[in-house]
């Protein structure tokens, strides 16, 4: 029904994955006030590293997150470092230090890190595991010499890459639960958005299945904020941005 500012859609990242992987768990909040989650999302073309942070509050067993901060790696995609992998890990390290400065010293001990590579991984992953294996070596090697808690790099498969765009975008959206007059947090009563995401190859829609008969075997399930979420994405070949540029410039030299 509408188009997503880029702002908000830079700001979600992979918001789900500290949605479903950090913010569930019941961390003991004895440093300060805030925790603190690092997410680096290795996209084709750039990785950004973005911090969340979070208090002890939740929706039905579900935290409530905020994005505070993102920094842009120097340099293209970590794929490219398919011939050089130590510099794939090396180039995370400007990025790493200044998240040191971002988060309490106190609580580096404390701050999950998790890396998700995407698209361009997969394609190397398919075609070149050895080398796939070690660039996620090098740049496992670079997050574990860093003072936070690192809990694993690995290259998410197209279904979870879509899911984790889901649940970023319904999340941003405040479609999973709002605040009432009083301030406390309440099922939202809005249905989910769907998304279609275009990448440089393809484009993927992705949205709720609505009854429990729809594909049983397909689809991912998720628990978020008390409430079971299957949510399923269509892939469409050919209508990514690439093609699309190749499509127009073939037209207009005919």
């Amino acid at each position: 029904r509408e188009l997503l500012p880029p702002w908000l859609v830079i700001i979600a990242g992979l918001t789900g994955i500290v949605l479903l992987c950090v913010s569930t768990k019941d961390v003991p909040n004895v440093l300060g006030f805030f925790q603190y989650g690092i997410v680096l999302d290795a996209g084709p073309s750039r990785t950004i590293l973005f911090i969340y942070q979070w208090t002890t509050t939740k929706a039905n067993k579900t935290g409530v997150i905020r994005g505070c901060s993102s920094c842009p790696v120097q340099g293209p995609g970590v794929s490219s470092y398919s011939d050089s992998p130590q510099k794939a890990g090396k180039s995370l390290e400007p990025c790493l230090n200044w998240a040191q400065n971002e988060i309490p010293a106190e609580q580096h001990s404390q701050t999950p890190l998790y890396l998700g590579a995407t698209a361009s991984m997969r394609q190397l992953n398919l075609t070149h595991p050895i080398l796939s294996d070690g660039l996620l070596a090098a740049l496992t090697g670079t997050l574990k010499s860093s003072p936070f808690n690192f809990q694993g790099a690995q290259i998410l498969s197209s279904p979870e890459e879509e899911a984790f765009n889901w649940v970023a975008v319904n999340y941003v959206l405040e479609n999973f639960f709002k605040y009432d007059w009083r301030g406390q947090l309440v099922p939202s009563g809005k249905g989910m958005a769907g998304v279609l995401s275009v990448g440089g190859t393809s484009a993927q829609l992705t949205s709720e299945l609505e009854e429990e008969k729809q594909a049983p075997k397909e689809g991912v399930r998720l628990q978020l904020y008390g409430q079971t979420h299957r949510v399923h994405s269509h892939q469409c070949p050919c209508h990514g941005t690439e093609q699309l540029r190749s499509r127009l410039l073939s037209m207009l030299i005919q």
